[in-house]
């Protein structure tokens, strides 16, 4: 069995009250509107051999981001945070000063899916805040849909020296393959990988999969294969990372669900190479200590 890291999954306590977009009126959402907790997860990756995990912020709150910490203090299993800081502020350099204290902080995401201007990125971010995620050696993830990328691609170009994670592959059209906003996705992704401070999150795309496919494996294997091509084609073992996102993996799937999607994949690799994508670029990327 591989031993895994997983590169993105979420804690949450719903009555802290700062996750906006977790609304128990919304049907799709609603599983979701209860506490997750390391207690809940733990027992999934004692079983599938993951020994260490990256947790990612799901609140735009700096107090989300305590939150987290004061978590991942307490587990092992927590190898490094992702937070979160209004980089657009004049403040936020201090903020990140701040919670760099933490050996556990690895970097920021900013919310960019929910963001009404999608040419947020690249216009709005304070020049010293970035400036400081680079000289403390954070990283930072971006969570982004295809239509985000043509403006993250001129802010990575301005920031070559910033390492940089796409989540969820940047949500494609997924089980959409012969699809013009497929095709798009597809070169804007390769623009984007021709960066070579880019990696790639191999996470979430179950959940961007049609319906049908939720619960099914072999259904999902089909739905997700060319991503999972294009996206080694681009970014290699080397720069790709498996992640769960669960809990949001739980409204399409279970955790041994996505591990046995992932294997169907990541097993026609050489040995090394696996190694790479179940651990290796995650260890390297945040720099997280061994468990």
């Amino acid at each position: 069995m591989a031993t895994r890291i997983d590169s993105h999954q979420h804690f949450w306590r719903p009555a802290r009250g700062d996750y906006a977009w977790l609304r128990a009126d919304v049907p799709a959402l609603a599983p979701l509107v209860r506490d997750f907790m390391p207690q809940d997860l733990v027992p999934l990756l004692k079983a599938h051999d993951v020994v260490q995990t990256v947790l990612v912020q799901a609140a735009d709150s700096e107090a989300e981001t305590g939150f987290m910490l004061e978590l991942a203090t307490g587990h092992e299993a927590i190898g490094g945070v992702v937070g979160w800081v209004d980089l657009a502020k004049p403040d936020a350099a201090a903020s990140l000063e701040r919670m760099a204290r933490h050996p556990k902080f690895k970097g920021v995401r900013p919310m960019l899916q929910d963001l009404p201007d999608d040419d947020w990125i690249a216009r709005m971010p304070h020049r010293d805040a970035v400036q400081a995620l680079v000289q403390l050696g954070l990283r930072f993830d971006a969570l982004v849909k295809p239509r985000h990328l043509a403006p993250l691609l001129r802010f990575l170009k301005d920031w070559p020296q910033l390492p940089v994670v796409i989540d969820h592959a940047a949500k494609p059209p997924v089980g959409a393959h012969d699809g013009e906003a497929f095709a798009q996705w597809r070169n804007d992704i390769a623009a984007i990988a021709a960066l070579p401070q880019v990696c790639c999150k191999f996470s979430g795309l179950w959940g961007e999969a049609p319906p049908s496919t939720h619960g099914r494996i072999d259904a999902a294997v089909s739905a997700v294969r060319p991503v999972w091509e294009h996206l080694v084609e681009c970014f290699g073992p080397a720069r790709l990372m498996w992640g769960s996102d669960w809990p949001v993996l739980t409204l399409a799937g279970d955790y041994a669900g996505w591990i046995a999607v992932s294997q169907a994949f990541i097993t026609q690799l050489s040995a090394g190479e696996q190694t790479q994508v179940w651990r290796g670029t995650a260890q390297r990327f945040y720099d997280l200590q061994p468990a």
